[in-house]
């Protein structure tokens, strides 16, 4: 069993950055393939990013490609994600996910088998 604690989001003007945190308890985070995810209104959870359990697969969704950055720091719990020239159709709440098995990092929110609460991220035009 993990939780999963996000921080970090808010309301941010376009084209800015911030920094979303996501802190886990448990002895075993370092085996856990992490990911993050984005609910908007009346929408489905759509996958952002995931990083393996050692940092090195990362993979990301085609709308935050080549402006976010996943990282994880195993000796923290903590997985990060770092978003730039942020987009109002980036407004959504975002979510940390954990997945206990396998190498894969997959892009399905079915794969994962924990979550945290979610942070509202606000991005204003």
């Amino acid at each position: 069993q993990v939780q999963l604690v996000e921080s970090g989001g808010g309301l941010v003007q376009a084209g800015g950055s911030l920094i979303l945190s996501c802190a886990a308890s448990g002895r075993t985070f370092s085996s856990y393939t992490m990911g993050w995810f984005r609910q908007a209104p009346g929408k489905e959870h759509e996958f952002v990013a995931g990083i393996s359990w050692s940092g090195a697969t990362t993979y990301y969704a085609d709308s935050v490609k080549g402006r976010s950055t996943i990282a994880r720091d195993n000796a923290k719990n903590t997985v990060y994600l770092q978003m730039n020239s942020l987009k109002s159709e980036d407004t959504a709440v975002y979510y940390c996910a954990a997945r206990s098995v396998g190498y894969v990092v997959p892009d399905t929110a079915a794969d994962y088998d924990y979550w945290g609460q979610g942070t509202q991220v606000t991005v204003s035009s």
